[in-house]
């Protein structure tokens, strides 16, 4: 007889109200760079990220430690701070990255909580402001 499950999910995994806003914004550039197989690729992004949030929900650290964490000007070193005083006072210290495909979603967590903070394309820059 099959063993049941036995391994319980360690964190809650959310988002932002704004994260549905970067979706948004992926999937408007998506029809721009080509109309036909947008709806395909929106629909193979939105898989992959269910397949994140439960990987999420088992362990927390799995992105990489986000790449702007080691600002190289006194712009970046104010948009880091502000981050980091948003994260540490929603009680989730740590900021990491998940690459999916071409994109990247920022999230901040804590060993029992995950928040998706933004989703970007690789090539761009900077994340979008999250509330």
């Amino acid at each position: 007889m099959p063993r049941p499950d036995t391994r319980r999910v360690n964190a809650q995994v959310g988002a932002v109200p704004n994260f549905a806003d970067c979706l948004l914004a992926v999937h408007a550039f998506m029809v721009e760079q080509d109309a036909f197989s947008a709806p395909a690729r929106l629909a193979q992004l939105k898989r992959d990220l269910r397949e994140m949030k439960t990987l999420l929900a088992w362990s927390p650290a799995s992105g990489r430690p986000a790449r702007f964490l080691k600002p190289n000007s006194a712009q970046a070193t104010l948009r880091l701070a502000a981050v980091q005083q948003l994260t540490q006072s929603a009680g989730l210290p740590h900021l990491r990255e998940f690459v999916i495909g071409t994109h990247v979603v920022l999230y901040a967590h804590s060993d029992t909580e995950v928040v998706l903070l933004s989703l970007k394309h690789h090539r761009q820059l900077g994340y979008t402001t999250f509330q």
